[in-house]
């Protein structure tokens, strides 16, 4: 296992919270980790809940100290020229927008570049970043455009897969962060059968599931009763699970949703592909909600990240749950020991 970089995301979240909560209850997770962050982000909200870590100060991710594994990396990659604002907990700035920016795409950039062989992140304020300039609906987004070098993404082509897994189910999305009322026409038969080679291939070869069995979510309720309730189903999905198998997918679907997610049809399967956020995320959440890990499938390098948002109502208290960050570190060390 070579350097795993953390990003806090929003500072005034609870991002913090977890890496700290995280090495109290698990150090060892830590002996290779490195927090990507200016370190005063760590410190100020170290002494705020009492969890008081070793905290170093590193200048690049070369010739790190094994005796400083007891405690955290900082690594901070800023700009001088780049303030960092001050951080008051559960009140998100402008001021650190930029910031948490840069880190992220240092973080990326590192491990692209091979510095780095896993990138887990913590979550992210979106409106607050929107006023930075991110135009992006999320972290994967913008990790898969990092990943392309700045280039746009394939109106009718995906590159890229965001996964949620956990010890019950994994469940991938053709479609992502955008409204309900935009789902229908996001979808394409083309961008269909990206996913499922996607998740294919990662599964294989960064979970080590030699054959691996995936379903296909229909939109439509009933998967649409042959067109009764909508043709998506017909002209879109179906065409992409037969193409699919030509290229040696096991796949099977579309399967109506309010069947596919039972115990016994999800033993059937090491993951199901949905066709938008909440179909995915609502069963995951139900089973998993805590325990679950983000991780982005088709991008060069590991990324795993906490399955929840910001929570800045929580921040600084004692019940802030942290088994998410645990999990998101063990996936990226997993996966990293499986990628072949």
């Amino acid at each position: 296992m070579t350097t795993l970089l953390i990003t806090l995301g929003e500072p005034a979240g609870i991002g913090p919270d977890c890496v700290l909560r995280a090495w109290k209850h698990a150090p060892e997770l830590f002996e290779h980790a490195v927090v990507v962050a200016p370190i005063s982000w760590l410190r100020e909200r170290a002494e705020q809940i009492g969890i008081l870590p070793p905290l170093y100060e590193i200048s690049d991710l070369t010739g790190l100290d094994r005796h400083e594994a007891a405690g955290l990396r900082c690594w901070n990659p800023l700009s001088p020229a780049l303030a960092i604002g001050p951080v008051q907990p559960g009140v998100p700035s402008a001021a650190t927008a930029a910031a948490v920016i840069a880190c992220i795409e240092s973080a990326s950039r590192a491990c692209i570049a091979g510095q780095a062989s896993a990138l887990v992140t913590g979550p992210i304020e979106k409106a607050v970043l929107k006023s930075s300039g991110f135009n992006f609906p999320g972290h994967t987004e913008f990790l898969a455009w990092l990943a392309r070098d700045g280039e746009s993404a394939s109106a009718t082509h995906m590159d890229h897969v965001m996964m949620l897994a956990s010890d019950v189910l994994r469940v991938a999305l053709l479609t992502t962060h955008i409204a309900i009322s935009e789902v229908p026409a996001s979808l394409s038969t083309e961008a269909t059968i990206d996913c499922l080679r996607i998740v294919d291939h990662d599964l294989r070869h960064r979970f080590s599931i030699n054959q691996p069995r995936i379903a296909l979510c229909a939109l439509n309720p009933h998967g649409g009763e042959q067109g009764h309730f909508g043709r998506e189903e017909i002209d879109i999905l179906a065409p992409a699970v037969a193409a699919a198998s030509q290229h040696g997918v096991h796949i099977t679907g579309p399967l109506p949703a309010d069947t596919l997610f039972s115990a016994a049809m999800r033993a059937r399967f090491d993951a199901i592909v949905c066709c938008y956020h909440d179909q995915a995320l609502i069963p995951l959440k139900a089973l998993s909600f805590g325990d679950a890990v983000n991780v982005t499938l088709g991008l060069p390098f590991v990324r795993t990240s906490v399955d929840h948002g910001t929570a800045l109502d929580r921040v600084g208290r004692e019940d802030v749950l942290y088994s998410s960050m645990m999990a998101a570190i063990r996936m990226a060390e997993m996966m990293v020991s499986k990628a072949g």
